[in-house]
């Protein structure tokens, strides 16, 4: 095989078809060349790109030829481009034996799509979730928390602990526990003969005899006369 040869139709038909964006970087001892690949929407502002650095190898296209990726920080913090180089070289191995740059850049260009269109499918889902999480957070604020025993029981506890029920229902209970003096009386039946043994003491109470002395002076109304003919200090026998 006239490695020469192929070597330079290959630079001729890719400067033809990558023109403008193909580079070449040196030519001695072998070619070596950058061609830029994209994902869809890059142009806009957003998707991913680096550079394919191919350097021929003295037998290629027997020989696979010396890849490089150069990238920037944004396209290393979406993707791994060991994985591309990972994919680049299963490709190139089963093109061996023919002029594969064309074949190779195609295969990073189509990585690069399916990459990208997962990206965006992955932050499209992660909006999705976020979007539907805050949405169940909003009905859930004006729904409430679902109430069942074990919860209501739980709060009612810790509501009467806050306004010091507990507190409040054993005075209560003290309170209520206290007798009156007749529910006293009725149950202590030693207090049905207090009055008596108040009187047995003795000298505690003492009569006075002289209020008692003039009784016989008492003239006491007869029984037949009646009551609204008698007049005090007269006497019956006004004839």
């Amino acid at each position: 095989m006239d490695y020469n040869y192929e070597q330079t139709s290959e630079i001729e038909a890719l400067e033809s078809i990558y023109y403008g964006d193909m580079q070449i970087l040196q030519t001695e001892p072998m070619h070596k060349f950058s061609i830029p690949i994209k994902s869809e929407g890059y142009d806009d502002g957003e998707g991913l790109a680096c550079q394919l650095v191919f350097t021929y190898t003295p037998k290629y296209p027997e020989e696979l030829p010396i890849v490089e990726i150069i990238t920037d920080e944004s396209f290393d913090e979406i993707v791994d481009k060991n994985e591309l180089y990972k994919h680049l070289m299963e490709q190139a191995q089963e093109n061996l034996d023919m002029v594969m740059v064309f074949t190779l850049v195609s295969a990073g260009q189509e990585w690069l799509n399916e990459k990208w269109d997962r990206v965006k499918k992955d932050r499209e889902e992660k909006i999705l979730a976020k979007k539907k999480a805050d949405e169940e957070a909003e009905m859930k604020r004006f729904e409430g928390t679902r109430v069942t025993v074990e919860s209501f029981l739980a709060w009612r506890k810790q509501f009467e602990i806050d306004m010091g029920i507990p507190a409040k229902r054993e005075k209560e209970g003290k309170e209520k526990n206290k007798l009156t003096g007749k529910e006293l009386f009725l149950i202590d039946t030693t207090l049905n003969e207090s009055d008596l043994k108040f009187l047995e003491d003795g000298d505690a109470v003492k009569v006075d005899e002289s209020l008692f002395q003039n009784l016989d002076d008492l003239e006491l109304l007869d029984e037949d006369e009646d009551d609204e003919d008698y007049v005090p200090g007269q006497s019956s026998d006004s004839d």
